[in-house]
């Protein structure tokens, strides 16, 4: 449901009023102001039962990127781009001694981004207080007077619906703001029935469970194929050395970071495996382009953010995570014909990103762009497809794939490359291993609406792989929103 309209027309007296502005956004009104008023006629407002801390100015002057003897610094990037659980990931800390007591986070609280809902789709993070943290301005938490955990996830359901997004309008220009008068009018309802509460608390407690076992799954993908390169190698001495014209003929480029001690270093463990090594066109894959999206290649197109029947499913490489999920699907309706992607088909994002997916599932038909390069295994052999894609994202985080890249803005690496990406012949039965973390199809999905659904997801989360808890993810997703949908048009 949207709660923002924008009149399709105005009035001379409308414009005069706004002193002659044109932007769109400057007419638009909130009927969410109603649903409030008639919402609170039934239930009592929630955030009446939780206090609120606003984060400190740190001045930059202090920041480090060291952890050591440091605290972890909650900005606004770390609720912006986390999803229901707070990211472990942080690029500033506060020293020890430059602490602020008052803004120190050690129990459990709702943190909101005062960037505002309108441009962002993470605007809220549920904060386990299991760490210490500090927190930083344009960052608020929020924690329950009485501590009842039930509330805080109540309260982070409601925070990833429209109804609270659209009531975090930000105001400002370049840099939007949400003001204290601004929180006080934040509205959401009082649930008093116990099952709805329960309920609610469960898929929300279920959905940040798995979000962290799909980092612990990430970790475990990484770490068996660096324990088991390195601990099955031939007894050879690696050494560096700069680069001769020969290396330069061959290579024929300048502008590649293939010649530093790191890529050599890591191009040597792949070659000097034991089991032994090929490059990745000479191992059976091959490769090609997405089409142009653009209008004068496919003509009119029509966008959408819900399935259509006829429509094509698009994953772009932006939207491509490093655990190999799709943050967002769009859909697009075209009289095109689009070149389809196929189950075990890689999706590469050959610009900046090099992060990459397996398609597990074509019942559809499925594009990319052009700047989605399709990695094809004329081997159609399956687990070595999932198996690749993990080694590509191992790659990509020991920077391999960047060294290879050309160009600026985060690098280029183009399927001209391919052949430099030299791939390990690890053993089947390790090719499975690593491929089951990934995806299990023996991994039963959980129906949310179950009597015993607590024990049923209890046993697919034990082996259940990143690709199954990413769809168990976006399924309670859509049960909660609709069931907030129910709450507010009740």
């Amino acid at each position: 449901m949207a709660y923002v309209d924008i009149p399709q027309t105005i009035s001379s007296k409308e414009l005069l009023e706004n002193d002659c502005n044109f932007s769109a956004s400057s007419y638009k009104f909130l009927t969410i102001e109603k649903t409030k008023q008639l919402l609170s006629k039934k239930y009592e407002n929630l955030l009446q039962d939780f206090y609120s801390l606003d984060g400190y100015a740190f001045s930059s002057n202090i920041f480090t990127s060291s952890p050591n003897y440091a605290i972890p610094l909650i900005q606004i990037s770390n609720v912006n781009q986390s999803d229901f659980a707070l990211s472990s990931q942080f690029g500033r800390f506060i020293p020890k001694i430059h602490i602020k007591e008052r803004f120190l986070l050690d129990k459990p609280c709702i943190l909101l981004s005062l960037t505002g809902g309108e441009n962002q789709d993470n605007i809220s993070v549920f904060c386990e207080g299991d760490k210490k943290y500090l927190l930083n301005q344009r960052v608020s938490a929020y924690f329950h007077k009485a501590n009842e955990s039930s509330f805080l996830y109540l309260f982070l359901a409601f925070t990833k619906h429209h109804f609270f997004k659209s009531q975090m309008q930000g105001k400002g220009g370049v840099q939007k703001n949400i003001i204290s008068s601004d929180k006080e009018k934040l509205y959401i309802p009082k649930i008093t029935d116990k099952k709805t509460i329960d309920f609610i608390e469960t898929l929300t407690k279920s959905i940040i469970k798995k979000e962290a076992l799909i980092k612990t799954r990430h970790k475990e993908i990484l770490n068996l194929i660096e324990s088991e390169l390195l601990n099955n190698q031939l007894p050879n001495t690696f050494t560096y050395t700069y680069p001769n014209i020969k290396e330069l003929q061959i290579a024929g480029r300048l502008d590649t970071g293939i010649y530093c001690e790191e890529f050599k270093k890591w191009n040597f463990i792949i070659k000097n495996y034991k089991y032994g090594s090929k490059n990745l066109i000479d191992r059976g894959f091959t490769y090609a382009r997405g089409t142009s999206l653009e209008k004068n290649f496919i003509g009119t197109r029509v966008d959408s953010d819900t399935f259509k029947k006829g429509y094509y499913e698009l994953l772009i490489p932006t939207n491509i995570t490093e655990f190999g999920t799709i943050s967002k699907t769009t859909f697009i309706g075209t009289k095109a014909k689009l070149k389809t992607i196929q189950k075990g088909d890689i999706i590469f994002g050959g610009e900046a990103t090099f992060k990459s997916c397996v398609i597990i599932d074509d019942t559809h038909n499925i594009a990319t762009n052009y700047h989605g390069i399709r990695i094809i295994n004329t081997n159609n052999d399956f687990i070595e497809s999932i198996f690749m894609r993990c080694f590509l994202e191992f790659w990509r985080v020991k920077k391999m794939l960047k060294f290879i890249s050309v160009g600026g803005q985060g690098g280029h690496c183009a399927p001209s490359y391919f052949h430099l990406i030299e791939t390990p012949l690890f053993p089947q039965n390790l090719q499975e291993q690593i491929a089951k973390l990934y995806h299990n199809e023996n991994a039963k999905l959980p129906d949310p609406l179950s009597k015993n659904f607590t024990q049923d997801d209890k046993e697919f989360c034990q082996v259940a792989g990143i690709y199954e808890l990413d769809l168990s993810i976006k399924q309670l997703k859509t049960t909660l929103n609709r069931m907030i949908d129910d709450i507010i048009n009740e």
